[in-house]
This record gives C-alpha cells, structure tokens and sequence, in this order.
C-alpha cells in the first residue's frame, strides 16, 4: 500500500504542464474539471491551479519569428459544457490600455484574442476578443476572405481579416492589476459549432496586441509568410466528454415607430401598428444550427459610415449588420461576393441552416422578401441560397446556387470554386459560375471567370488575378459592383525589415498594374479601356506610425454606355438642336497619394489620406484638378467617453478654365459615453454637402449638356445644382447579452439652402422615434 502511495503521489501534487509556443509545444492536452468557478477577472479559484499553461509568446507584426518583448500566460481547461481561459499578461511599460465600451470598440485599447478552429480543418476560426476590463469583441476570421476597403488604395496583398459582424454568447471578466492585466473567460459549447465525436481536436492560437508598442504576439509562432494563418496554430486535445446540451434560443421583439413628416397643415405624425416578430435558434447537432425568423424589425441601429463614389460605374458595399443575417454568415462567404444578404431588405419570414454535416459546411437560405421590394410592388420576392464547402487536405471547394423569384421575373445563379495552397507560401484560387435571368429590364445568360495566384513570402508578394464578369452576368442575391468587364490585376510588394527595436521596422514598395477591358474587347484581345500603374510606399516606424506615399499613372477610357442619355444642345438657324454626347477615345491621369496613421494612444488617434493631381470628371467625361480628403480621429478623453470625427472631401476643378465642377463635403461625428458595461447613449450626426455646377461638353464644343429621360424622350439642362442634408441619430442602449435589447432612437433629418450656415433656412425634412425590446430565452443548455 505504501509503495501505491509513493507512486501516485507524485502524478498527483505535479504541477500542469507548460506548453512553450517557442519551443513549438503546440499539442496542448486539455485537463478535464468539474468546479465551479466565478467569472469575475480574478483567478483565485484551485481550479486554475490545475489548468495547461500555454508560455512563450512570439511576435507575429510587424516583424515576426522573435520572442515576443512582453509577457503572456494563457490557462486553459474544459468542462462538460464549456471551455475556460485564464489570461495574465505583463506589461512593463506602464498601465494597460482599457475603456469600457460597447461591443467590437476595443481596437484601441489592449487586447487579447483566442482563435479556435474547431473544425480543424485550416479554414475558419471562431475569434473571442476581450480587452483587460472584459469587453468584448468577437466574430470569424475566414481563410482568404479580405474585408472591403471603404477608399483607393488598399493594397491587393492585404492579409485575411477578422469579419466582427457576429455576436457570441460567453462570459467574460478583466482587471487592470500592478504589474498588467488578467482576464478570465467562459466560452459555453452551446456558443459554438464542432464536429461530434468523443476525441476532439481543435485549432487554437493566442493573439496579443500591445498598444504601447503597436506590436502584435502570437502563442503559436507565425509567419506572415505562410499563404495560411490558420494552418500554423496550435491544438487543443483531449477535449471528450463535451456537449453543447440543448440549445434552443427563442427570441421574441416588438419595436413601435413614430414618423414625422410636414403637411400643410403642420407636422404630422404616423404611428404604424407595432410590429412583433421573433427569432428562433435550435442546435439541431453539435455542428448544425437552424434558425428562424418571422417579421423582423431591422431598425437602424447601426449606421453605415458614409462613403464617395470614385467611379459611378461601381455600385458601393456596405456591410450585413443585423442579426438574423450575421449568425453563420461565414457559411456563405464566396469569391466575388456571389452572396450579398443585403439584397433581401425587409424579409416577412425567413429560415437558415448552418453548420456542417459528413464533413461539408453547409450553407442553406430562403427568405420571402416584402412585397414592396418586387418589381411591381405587389409579389413577395422569394429568395433561395445554397452555398457548401468541402476541405480536401490543401484543396477546399465550394459550390453555390442562388434564386431569386418576383412574380414572373427571376435570377438564377451556379458556380463552382477551389482554393489550393501549396508550398506553404503560394496558393491558387480558381471560380467559375453562370447566371440566367428574365427581368423587366435585362435577361439572358452569362458567365463569371476568375482565376487567382498568390505568393505570401517574407519579403517578396505576389498577387496576380484575372475576374471576367459577362455583360448578361446578373446576380440579384449577391454583390456585383460592375458587370460587363475583365479585369486583370499584377501585383508586386516588396518589404524590407529593420532591426527588432529599431526606429525604422519596415518598408514596402508595392507595384499594382491593373487593366480593365470591356468584357467583349478583352475576348478580342483589343486595347484595355482603363490602365492604371499604381507605385506604393508605405513606412512604418516603431510604436504603431505609418507613413503612405503613392503615384497613380493611368489612362481610362470612354465608356459611352455611361453617357448614353447625355446630348449636347446645339444653336441652329431654327433654334436649339440635340446632338449626341461623345468624349474624348481617352484621358490621362495622375495622382498623387499621400497618407498618415499615428499610434493608437491611450487617449487619441488619427488617420488622414489625401489624393491630389488630375483624375476623370466624371460629369462632363474630361481632365480635372482632384483634391480627395478621408480623414478620422478618434479621441477618448476617459475610459468611458468617446468622440470619433470623419471628415470625406471630394473636389473637382475643371483643367481647361479652373472653374469647379463639383465639391461633395461630408463631416460625421459620433459621440457615445458608456454608463456601464450594458448601457451606452450615443449621437452620430452626419451633413452631407454637395455642389454641382452647370455641365457643359469641356474642353471640345464646350456645349451646354442636356440629360435625356428615356422614360418620357424629354430632354433638360444639366444646371447647378446644390444639396445640404443633415441626419442625426440619438440611441439609448442597453444590451446586457446578444439577443436581449432594450433601444430607443431618434432620427431627424433636415436640409438648408446655404452649406453650412445653420442659421437661415435650417429645418426638418422628417424625423422619426423608435423603441425596441427583445429578449432571449434560453429554453436549454
């Protein structure tokens, strides 16, 4: 009995075992434990005691393969429902980082995020991210999935983002202590999707920012060369006995409107009949989901931060925010956006699947639209989505269908994609679809080609892309900025490091050759119609400043389908004669691209670009002078206050005489103060001010334009035009957990003759009032 004693005593007072990212002790075996533990942001609990060490972090940005210059400890273990992390870290340098702020704010503060690929399978991972009060900000982060770029020139070698639309269910806690900040998290299995089974192996790595420095560390030590982010983390294992139990959310809402708007006999108000509606999510197995929905109210909560057109001849893309849509979203992720949510604007009714089953992620939409979206406003338009992926070792394919039926008018869209890594540093993407439509105004078949390489070396990356979009390419589930084009993109960035702890820390020179041909020249192999040659330099210097200088040489040609209702009025013996509008074959451009980010600060940050030179005026198809302005700064005068100012600026001054053709200004404020962790108010005011000059044929005839209505055959001046709209939001907030909500808003909307002048003429256009209560029930767990 002794010697039974003297042997177990030892496995029994060992200590966990450290798992060192440095030393590539990336297999971490996962304690099983039954206790019960406060989320509170003190790990003072025995059980911590006991739970995998994971140590030795490297730094991943901006230099990656060294040891990480700050500290981090991250305990791990799992119980039957949910999975635990302990989070230490030291910071040396000064106290940490931390506001308490709304969800998916935490950017600039400190932060830590977990990664878990629970698939394993190198293409998805879930992102829980807290900050060292327990904020919280989550979502997915995609395997070649970039986000959209709000500006010009973003460069085409951008590395995959986190999309942090989704909002999960978990616990979380932080504290700011002497020596940094600790953090403990419960992350429940009925949050998350993963493959059944009793022996579960998940991807996982720690990802670390460190605002003093601006530098990013990894638990699992990355390279930015790897073509895979997510192929290089680490594993969890052990991981058996675990369920997601039974989840079954029910989530009922009401939301009651007011909206205002005057009559002549004053300003009247209409209170519509409240609409009730609710959501439903059962985990139907520990790796499909089904949600429901049935008259959802999507009030603006969320408001698109305002952007310019550059090019009228690209549609815009703003982002999927409301909720039904956001849960599984990353199922529907394609290359070319063949999926775009936001087509489906107010559904009575809709239904998902998502998940995977044998293997393949499962993507599965349908949703009846209003019918005061079809096309002649009385059917409901019924939309049908199926998107699968399968992995195949380092081979992942997809396929995707899409139909979309109004009445007697329909789109129907099929495709195929692959994307192969190979060599740990090169991958190659492949796609292929088909569209058939029948509209009132387009109809026919067309296909969409895209091919894709790319290199994602240390120093030296490539991008190379060849997208053809059939003018009979439609998709009226998806997002397709223009159609009727090919486009080819040779992209080469070249990036040299300097020394860990140096001032200098890294420069890119990045070439872009991008042509555009209309899609029948390029079967034809004729001229491109737009080229452009982009040279890029970009440096970053320590602690988080970055410096952009660009020139863009190009060439873009006359697009005379742009001007197809533009005629010229012409003085005759008889009187005023309309001729056709024709633009020069091609005009020259150069721009000059000059950009600067600051460090994020504990208090203040700031961001600026500004393109300057002569570019296409897009009114009148001739050279103007361009002043282009995106400017943001973001102030935090406390841990709770927060102040972010835009400023966009848009300019166009004719070469010919220096006379302005247009000006667009817009300032937008957004100031919110979080009360407590649940409850923020919060006022975004947004002044749109445009001006528009008379348009005349500049440079050639120098004519008066007429725009052609194609719907009476009348024609009119394109006369001076001037437009200033005010919009306002006020939000009161709270939102304890995703799903249970408590708003209430206000929306003015006003409109001035003079820009800016607020003092003669200023008044209401419409305004409307909100409230809106939901609240999720968690039948089981």
């Amino acid at each position: 009995m002794l010697a039974l004693l003297q042997v177990l005593l030892p496995i029994a007072t060992q200590e966990p075992r450290t798992y060192s990212g440095r030393q590539h002790q990336l297999a971490v075996q996962v304690p099983h434990l039954e206790a019960p533990v406060t989320i509170d942001g003190v790990l003072d609990e025995p059980v911590w005691s006991q739970a995998a060490r994971l140590t030795d972090f490297s730094e991943y940005v901006p230099v990656d393969g060294v040891a990480a210059a700050d500290s981090t400890v991250v305990l791990v273990w799992s119980s039957r429902h949910a999975i635990h992390f302990g989070i230490r870290a030291y910071e040396a340098h000064g106290a940490a980082h931390a506001t308490v702020s709304d969800r998916d704010r935490i950017t600039a503060d400190d932060f830590v995020q977990i990664l878990l690929d629970t698939s394993h399978d190198h293409r998805k991972a879930y992102v829980f991210g807290v900050n060292p009060l327990g904020i919280q900000a989550d979502g997915i982060l995609s395997e070649g999935i970039q986000s959209h770029s709000t500006g010009i020139g973003a460069p085409a070698t951008s590395r995959d983002t986190v999309d942090f639309s989704t909002d999960y269910t978990f616990e979380s806690r932080g504290r700011v202590t002497a020596t940094g900040f600790e953090i403990e998290i419960r992350i429940p299995f009925s949050s998350i999707r993963f493959a059944s089974g009793h022996d579960q192996i998940w991807g996982i790595n720690i990802v670390r920012q460190v605002q003093h420095s601006g530098y990013e560390d990894s638990w699992a030590p990355a390279r930015q060369s790897n073509s895979s982010f997510l192929a290089q983390f680490g594993t969890l294992q052990g991981l058996g006995d675990i369920s997601r139990g039974l989840v079954l959310d029910l989530n009922p809402e009401l939301t009651v409107h007011a909206n205002g708007a005057p009559e002549p006999t004053g300003w009247k108000y209409g209170i519509p009949a409240p609409t009730i509606g609710g959501n439903v999510r059962w985990g139907v197995t520990d790796n499909l989901t089904a949600d429901a929905t049935i008259r959802p109210d999507f009030s603006q909560v969320e408001a698109d931060v305002p952007q310019l057109v550059y090019d009228p001849r690209n549609a815009l893309y703003f982002q999927e925010k409301r909720p039904f849509f956001l849960d599984g979203l990353e199922q529907f992720d394609t290359p070319n956006n063949l999926v775009y949510t936001r087509r489906i604007v107010q559904p009575d009714a809709a239904t998902k699947l998502t998940g995977e089953i044998a293997g393949t992620n499962v993507g599965l939409l349908s949703a009846i639209d209003a019918g005061s979206f079809s096309t002649n406003g009385r059917d409901n338009p019924v939309f049908n989505i199926l998107r699968v992926t399968r992995g195949l070792g380092p081979l992942a394919v997809g396929g995707i269908i899409t139909d979309r039926e109004d009445g007697p008018f329909y789109n129907h869209v099929a495709g195929l994609d692959a994307r192969w890594q190979f060599g740990s540093i090169y991958s190659l993407r492949l796609q292929g679809a088909e569209s058939s439509t029948h509209a009132d105004t387009a109809g026919g078949a067309g296909p969409l080609w895209d091919a894709m390489f790319e290199r994602n070396g240390h120093n030296l990356r490539l991008h190379y892309q060849v997208t053809g979009i059939s003018p009979n390419f439609y998709d009226e589930s998806g997002f397709i900025s223009r159609n009727g084009i090919t486009t080819t993109i040779l992209d080469n960035a070249l990036t040299l490091f300097g020394r860990p702890g140096g001032v200098f820390e890294s420069y890119t020179f990045d070439f872009s050759q991008i042509n555009t041909w209309v899609y029948n020249t390029f079967l034809h192999l004729h001229r491109a119609e737009d080229v452009r040659w982009h040279f890029s330099n970009a440096v970053t210097l320590r602690g988080g400043w970055t410096f952009v200088g660009d020139v863009y040489v190009e060439t873009y040609g006359y697009d005379p389908s742009l001007y197809a209702n533009y005629y010229l009025a012409e003085k005759t013996s008889t009187g005023v004669d309309t001729v056709h509008f024709t633009g020069n074959a091609n005009l020259p451009n150069l721009d000059i691209v000059t950009g600067l980010t600051t460090p994020r600060w504990k208090h203040f940050d700031a961001t600026v670009q500004t393109i300057t030179g002569y570019d296409d005026n897009f009114y009148e198809w001739s050279s103007a002078y361009i002043l282009f302005v995106n400017s943001t700064i973001n102030w935090r005068p406390n841990d709770r206050a927060r102040l972010s100012l835009i400023y966009s600026q848009q300019q166009y001054v004719r070469r010919s005489n220096w006379t302005q053709v247009a000006v667009t200004r817009i300032p937008y404020i957004e100031l919110a103060y979080q009360i407590s962790r649940p409850i923020f108010v919060r006022f975004i005011g947004e002044y749109s001010a445009a001006t528009q000059s008379a348009l005349h044929d500049d440079g050639r005839t120098n004519l008066p334009i007429l725009i052609r209505d194609p719907t009476t055959n009348t024609y009119s001046l394109a006369t001076a035009s001037t437009t200033n709209t005010v919009s306002g939001q006020f939000l009161f907030s709270y939102q304890p957990t995703p799903g249970t909500v408590f708003f209430v808003g206000y929306n003015p909307n006003l409109t001035e003759p003079a820009s800016f002048d607020f003092l003669h003429g200023l008044h209401r256009t419409s305004d409307g009032f909100f409230v809106k209560l939901s609240y999720l029930f968690h039948v089981g767990r």
